[in-house]
């Protein structure tokens, strides 16, 4: 009967909070809708000046490669490689491509015929993908001119097949991972407000001398949270309709899981809440462990591409773990006899730090 009053109360409270409700709101739809647009890797209309001192058939059916496949937008159209300089550092051109004299000459005698392709590297990213961009199309170039040459030649032709993600589109890694985040973010920001909250305005200490056990207050103060990130996922579904990202696997199984990666979420919340006397120290302590364990996720950059340390220590991350559940249940429609060992990871990570959240809680004033 107490427990069940404490519920009552904790559930009144946050539907009685407008800040957190929004808040809530926020991670699990608008933020999500803002980073699948703004945080794609495709990249469209890069700023491309072209110097063609060749002016040749072939070398304007390059530059029309280059324009129509919408990777690149023509800035300009210069007579020399000195007039290109300034547009680097203007910035009104990201990359020169300059194609030399006798370009058509030589590609049909079937010389070896440099092309130059300048990009500005301040951004290294962007100035990778441009790259990246400038050899695809260079190369579809090159085959469709050796498919008009009549000699015959022996070819050796590639057919790639991409598994799981076949547009190679950014979207569904963002909207997924964006997700993921938000119930990080809530699993650890619910529990240590509320407890902060009750200790700042002196509420904990009456519910300390009242006939409420700890236990029972400790699982008012956690399940709640537990059953709104639950809840809170579901619009996100939705989200994850808009933007054609695929649900190959099993909702069920999605949702349990969640519930596993929650309680490592609330247990660092708790945590955050033992140590931290105002909102605003919570809040802050907060923040300081969710960017590590954000960084070391593979949210930003995979997890192979880090050193061997923080590849190691990148293990102790439930987000971590729960991402690769999230990508393999959406995307690959794999089960547990696959995902059985993050599930186990977000075990033997979650379920100390909710049992030390609940022994630390236990010595609160």
């Amino acid at each position: 009967m107490r427990l069940r009053s404490l519920l009552h109360k904790e559930l009144i409270q946050f539907f009685r909070d407008p800040v957190v409700l929004f808040l809530i709101f926020w991670l699990y739809t608008i933020e999500v809708v803002i980073c699948a647009y703004a945080l794609g890797m495709e990249m469209r209309d890069l700023p491309l000046a072209v110097v063609d001192a060749d002016g040749s058939p072939a070398s304007r059916r390059l530059v029309d490669d280059f324009i129509a496949g919408g990777n690149f937008r023509l800035a300009a159209h210069l007579r020399d490689v000195a007039a290109a300089e300034p547009y680097l550092e203007r910035g009104e051109a990201l990359a020169v491509l300059i194609i030399p004299v006798d370009f058509e000459r030589e590609l049909y005698r079937g010389g070896g015929q440099a092309l130059q392709f300048l990009v500005d590297g301040s951004n290294a990213n962007t100035a990778a993908v441009a790259r990246g961009y400038a050899l695809q199309t260079v190369e579809a170039f090159r085959m469709r001119q050796s498919t008009l040459d009549e000699r015959p030649r022996a070819t050796v032709t590639a057919q790639l097949r991409t598994w799981y993600n076949p547009d190679q589109t950014n979207v569904n890694f963002t909207v997924l991972a964006m997700i993921a985040l938000a119930g990080l973010m809530t699993g650890v920001v619910h529990p240590a407000a509320s407890i902060v909250r009750e200790k700042e305005v002196g509420t904990i200490e009456q519910l300390m001398v009242t006939p409420i056990r700890r236990g029972e207050l400790f699982i008012a103060k956690t399940v709640p949270t537990l059953l709104i990130g639950l809840v809170a996922v579901l619009p996100s579904l939705a989200l994850v309709g808009w933007f054609g990202v695929p649900v190959r696997g099993s909702l069920p199984l999605f949702l349990a899981l969640t519930a596993l990666f929650l309680l490592s979420a609330i247990g660092l919340g708790v945590l955050v809440a033992a140590v931290s006397r105002t909102l605003q120290q919570a809040l802050l302590l907060t923040f300081f462990g969710l960017f590590p364990l954000m960084f070391l996720s593979g949210t930003m950059v995979p997890v192979e591409s880090m050193p061997n340390l923080l590849q190691q220590l990148s293990v102790a991350s439930p987000l971590r773990h729960y991402l690769e559940i999230t990508l393999g249940i959406f995307l690959k429609g794999v089960g547990m006899e696959i995902l059985w060992p993050h599930a186990l990871a977000l075990v033997v990570i979650g379920m100390p730090l909710y049992l030390g959240a609940w022994l630390i809680f236990r010595r609160l004033p």
